[in-house]
């Protein structure tokens, strides 16, 4: 899915607990037992995490259909 505009994506962001904003790029946090293994491990909130992140370009945010925000 593609979300064009900003305030669509803030909604979006705002309604889901796993992801968050560094810059213009949507961050992503799916805590996983296996994270600290993987090249995109991270350690936040004492909890082991796969972050996966959502950059901007000039069409707006490649994210999955899972966080879709019915209009």
């Amino acid at each position: 899915m593609i979300v064009k505009s900003l305030e669509q994506m803030e909604k979006i962001v705002s309604n889901n607990n796993r992801l968050s904003w560094i810059g213009w790029d949507v961050i992503e946090l799916i805590p996983s037992k296996t994270a600290m293994f993987e090249n995109n491990g991270v350690y936040k909130n004492n909890t082991w995490s796969i972050q996966k992140t959502y950059k901007s370009d000039r069409n707006g945010w490649n994210i999955p259909d899972k966080y879709k925000v019915n209009e």
